[in-house]
């Protein structure tokens, strides 16, 4: 039997000091999101904010579905200026009308016009929705399905870096050393179905083996439209290293056996003009020592289905 499904989105939005949705910056030809909005306000505190209310509802000729009404998610966003140098971004999220998570909680200081130091919990700078993630800036009620399975969005982990915009060559540029997935817990993590989306430990008590780097480059020189280039590799966290002897072979040979190295690279560009807008997205992961993690996390006799690559 056939089902259509109709997905209605209601979005509300609280704004003070700053307008939160995304908005085109006349001089440089580029976009901003909310943090950026934040950071770019000469007030000492900002506060803002929106949320999410989403009703589905199948429909079938012979069959009768229950609809489902969801405050998805509430979210407000607090930023403070301490001088035009220091600046402070948070973002808290209710989700479900029952869980509490922060993300994005950083500090920003500016080093010249063309660099600044980020520290804290940071989004990973992977594609487009994970930094622009409002509602208000893509089109469609869920995020898009790549952006929940192959760069899994709202993508964050703690971390330092450097960020900065350099004007003159219409660029800009981010570049952070962060915790990595985690990979194995008392189990494996990762698999085909889940994919890498369970790994992300979301700056609640993470834990580190083995960093990763993340960066982005963009380019928004051609009227209208920004491309941008993005990556971020490293290797996933094992708590089978936890108190490990390191002249243990066969611990060391578990351990190896349950981490994974991740490559993912990114593509996106954005055009709008008047009323028309493109957006599109490429993501492509590889994914090394497959082989052995799948063996190594299967439940009985049935191998992990965990594959050496995704791409959307």
């Amino acid at each position: 039997m056939n089902f259509k499904k109709i997905a209605i989105i209601t979005t509300f939005i609280l704004v003070a000091n700053y307008s939160f949705s995304q908005t085109e910056n006349k001089e440089q030809n580029t976009q901003s999101n909310t943090a950026e909005n934040l950071l770019s306000g000469n007030s000492g505190l900002s506060i803002g904010g929106y949320g999410e209310v989403h009703y589905n509802q199948p429909l079938s000729k012979n069959k009768f579905d229950i609809g489902t009404v969801d405050l998805h998610r509430m979210v407000l966003f607090v930023g403070y200026n301490f001088s035009k140098n220091t600046q402070f971004v948070s973002e808290i999220e209710f989700e479900y009308a029952k869980e509490l998570w922060v993300e994005q909680a950083f500090l920003q200081h500016k080093l010249n016009k063309y660099m600044n130091l980020r520290a804290g919990l940071l989004l990973i700078p992977m594609g487009i929705i994970n930094e622009y993630h409002e509602p208000t800036t893509f089109n469609g009620v869920e995020r898009p399905v790549i952006d929940n399975k192959i760069s899994p969005s709202t993508w964050r982990e703690i971390g330092f870096g450097i960020s900065g915009n350099l004007n003159e060559i219409y660029s800009k540029y981010q570049l952070y050393l962060v915790n990595g997935l985690s990979g194995y817990e008392t189990a494996g993590v990762f698999s085909g179905s889940k994919t890498l989306r369970d790994g992300r430990l979301k700056g609640s008590k993470a834990y580190v083996t083995s960093p990763a780097l993340s960066g982005k480059y963009e380019f928004y020189g051609i009227s209208n439209l920004t491309v941008g280039l993005s990556g971020y590799f490293g290797k996933s966290n094992s708590k089978l290293l936890q108190n490990m002897d390191k002249n243990d072979q066969a611990a060391v040979a578990k351990a190896d056996s349950s981490m994974v190295g991740i490559a993912m690279f990114g593509a996106d560009a954005r055009f709008q003009t008047k009323g028309f807008k493109f957006t599109g997205q490429f993501y492509y992961t590889g994914l090394s020592n497959t082989e052995a993690y799948n063996k190594f996390t299967a439940k009985g006799n049935l191998p992990n289905d965990l594959g050496s690559a995704m791409l959307g």
